[in-house]
């Protein structure tokens, strides 16, 4: 399967810029498996056939719980695409039931960037596009959200 935005391309238009939803999707599915790790480790340090069973227990239900969260965002990345085109600005999410957005770049008429701490020091946060004459479409959670940004505003002479 390619990527989106190979399949769309007009004559004459070249991508400009690609990104994807942040790594910052996994750490639902990180800290699951910490706890799960935790509980595996206690089950090996406590005494009582009751409380190891119990342990055990939990760790399985933190992997089980770990595991459907990795998958889900990884699913969430592979099936996430934003890229800027000299033409258009494309952002596409889903894999059966898709959803697209997409904005010619003339029609641009501001880029808001909305970036918490940890998104600034992990370099990722949400991008608003807001068209002439249309509302503004949020893009969650990106990486390289000014990068993004910068993109779009940016036109070089002659484009």
């Amino acid at each position: 399967m390619g990527r989106y935005i190979d399949d769309i391309l007009q004559p004459g238009e070249r991508v400009l810029y690609s990104t994807n939803a942040h790594w910052i999707y996994f750490l639902p599915a990180i800290a699951a498996w910490i706890v799960a790790i935790a509980f595996l480790v206690s089950s090996r340090m406590i005494v009582g056939d009751v409380l190891v069973l119990l342990s055990l227990t939990m760790a399985g239900l933190a992997a089980l719980f770990a595991l459907y969260k990795t998958v889900t965002a990884w699913f969430h990345r592979w099936t996430t695409e934003t890229d800027v085109t000299n033409f258009r600005v494309v952002h596409k999410t889903g894999f059966i039931q898709r959803q697209t957005f997409e904005m010619s770049v003339d029609k641009v008429e501001s880029v808001d960037v909305s970036q918490s701490i940890l998104g600034r020091i992990l370099n990722y946060g949400d991008v608003t596009v807001f068209g002439v004459g249309e509302g503004g479409k949020t893009l969650d959670t990106i990486t390289s959200p000014l990068a993004f940004r910068n993109a779009i505003t940016a036109r070089p002479a002659g484009t």
